[in-house]
């Protein structure tokens, strides 16, 4: 497959999926297409060879293929491991959001994550997330939900009312970020948030709600994906950190030989701290991986003959702030995968992980480079460090070099989502000793 129809796939998912539920949908949606059967974590697991997808709280989600059911099979060849998560900064609207002024009516939001403020002013925002209601049998029910179009925008304030923005922009989240989301108009039957999301199920889901009862839903840019650049070589798009590692993750198992036991989770709650029943902190891989090897004593032989590639994308060396990397760790735009090393343990990275992708790139010849942060630099993190905590699997952290991380549209080269597809599914298919 070229890179240009790999791309247009990874640019589909985008932008079907603005939130981690919606991005577990689409998921759950190929792999069951993929004849993956669908486990539920309520019922009983008699497990056989085969392909099986379990999801929790509809924003995380692992799938594997278990190519044998004997012990002593899977006690030596271990489980190939990939990571992700499904969740990027957001805004997202609060319980009571209410705020009404000069006739106006904006809504308040919480910052999900790290988000880069200034670039969500001035964009054609929309809203999606997951509803809970009751319907008019008084049954508690979930949906999910997206209003698709543009219902929403954060207006700058104009320069001549801010003379200094240009050179000391600040940005209070709680004063500042409130979407406009209408004008309230005498004649109008819709007063509050509560009653737009009331209107959105019945036009939408045809689901007449008797009382909502809850949400969790962000604001997303409407701008769709774009492959940019005079020689179309870079990826603009919303949440490619890290939907992008969650697509390449899911279409390297799925196109995965099937002769080894492989295994994706992608966990929700990274961005925040990864503590939570769905997080990377959590137990869902372990219960996962109990339930799939419920003998203890061949579960830790596998787990020390297994490896996980924790995939989260990477800060490529910007053209206008070069100074802000390391000079011999600045990695380019579709040049290959990034191996994330730092000897503080915010990567997992050690010098055998590193070998070992290192030498499965070359046997494929798939580039790659090397991310080390500057000495005088703190460092983020990712899932690597807390897989490998949790579970006590050795790691590697790798992803793809990206700018404007944390934005509401970040950029990435068009080569090096397929050279990370192609290294993972290289090593879900690698019959050697990890």
């Amino acid at each position: 497959m070229d890179s240009k129809v790999f791309n247009q796939g990874l640019l589909d998912f985008l932008a079907a999926s603005p939130t981690p539920f919606h991005a577990v949908e689409s998921m759950l949606k190929i792999f069951t297409e993929h004849d993956f059967k669908h486990l539920k974590e309520q019922d009983a697991w008699n497990l056989e060879p085969g392909k099986y997808v379990v999801t929790r709280n509809d924003s995380s989600i692992i799938a594997f293929v278990l190519a044998s059911d004997k012990n002593d099979v899977i006690a030596r060849s271990g489980i190939r491991m990939v990571g992700a998560h499904t969740d990027s900064p957001a805004l997202r609207v609060k319980p009571n959001p209410d705020i009404e002024k000069k006739g106006y009516l904006n809504l308040g939001v919480e910052v999900y994550g790290g988000v880069l403020l200034n670039p969500w002013f001035d964009r054609d925002l929309s809203l999606a997330g997951r509803v809970t209601y009751t319907d008019d049998t008084q049954t508690i029910c979930s949906t999910l939900i997206n209003f698709e179009t543009p219902i929403a925008s954060i207006p700058s304030l104009a320069i001549h009312l801010d003379r200094e923005a240009n050179s000391s922009k600040t940005v209070n989240p709680q004063t500042d970020l409130p979407p406009l989301l209408m004008k309230q108009s005498k004649t109008s039957t819709l007063k509050t948030f509560n009653q737009v999301l009331q209107r959105q199920l019945k036009q939408s889901k045809d689901i007449s709600s008797d009382k909502i009862l809850g949400y969790e839903l962000s604001f997303y840019d409407t701008q769709k994906p774009a492959i940019v650049g005079l020689e179309q070589e870079f990826i603009n798009s919303a949440r490619l950190d890290n939907l992008l590692s969650c697509y390449v993750g899911m279409k390297a198992l799925v196109e995965s030989d099937g002769s080894q036991f492989c295994l994706l989770v992608c966990n929700d709650h990274e961005e925040v701290g990864s503590a939570s029943a769905e997080g990377a902190e959590g137990p869902f891989l372990k219960s996962v991986l109990e339930r799939t090897i419920p003998d203890a004593e061949t579960r830790f032989r596998a787990i020390a003959a297994s490896m996980l590639i924790s995939t989260d994308n990477a800060h490529g060396i910007h053209p206008n702030f070069s100074d802000k990397h390391d000079a011999n760790h600045g990695p380019i735009l579709n040049e290959g995968p990034v191996i994330k090393i730092n000897t503080n343990q915010r990567y997992a990275t050690n010098s055998q992980t590193a070998g070992f992708y290192r030498h499965l790139c070359e046997k494929n010849n798939i580039p790659c480079q090397t991310f080390v942060v500057r000495t005088d630099m703190g460092c983020g993190s990712t899932i690597g460090p807390i897989t490998a905590k949790e579970i006590g699997v050795k790691t590697i952290d790798v992803g793809v070099p990206t700018f404007a991380m944390h934005s509401i549209r970040e950029m990435a080269g068009t080569e090096d989502a397929l050279h990370l597809n192609l290294s993972l599914k290289a090593f879900y298919n690698y019959t050697g000793t990890i």
